[in-house]
C-alpha cells in the first residue's frame, strides 16, 4: 500500500473594501520592483468588498503590492508584508 501525504500552505486572502474612481478597476498582484504583475480581475464598485487569493508566485515574499487601475489609467498601490 502506497499513501501520500500533501503539506499545502493555506492561500493568502486579500480583501479590497473600498475604491473610488471611475469604473471598472483592474486589478492586480505586484512584486515591489513591479516586474512582474499578475492579473486578479476587473471588478465593480458594486463588486466591493471584493476578496481573492494571492497569487502562489508570491507566496513566501516579504513584500508585495496590490496594484488597481482604474477606467481612466489612474493607479493605486497598496504594499502588504
Amino acid at each position: 500500500m502506497v499513501s501520500f501525504i500533501f503539506i499545502t500552505d493555506m492561500p493568502t486572502q486579500i480583501t479590497i473594501n473600498g475604491l473610488s474612481g471611475a469604473t471598472p478597476f483592474d486589478v492586480y498582484t505586484c512584486d515591489t520592483g513591479f516586474t512582474t504583475c499578475i492579473y486578479i480581475a476587473t471588478i465593480d464598485s458594486g463588486d466591493i468588498p471584493y476578496v481573492f487569493d494571492l497569487p502562489q508566485i508570491f507566496n513566501g515574499m516579504l513584500f508585495f503590492e496590490v496594484k488597481v487601475v482604474d477606467d481612466n489609467d489612474c493607479v493605486v498601490t497598496e504594499t502588504f508584508s
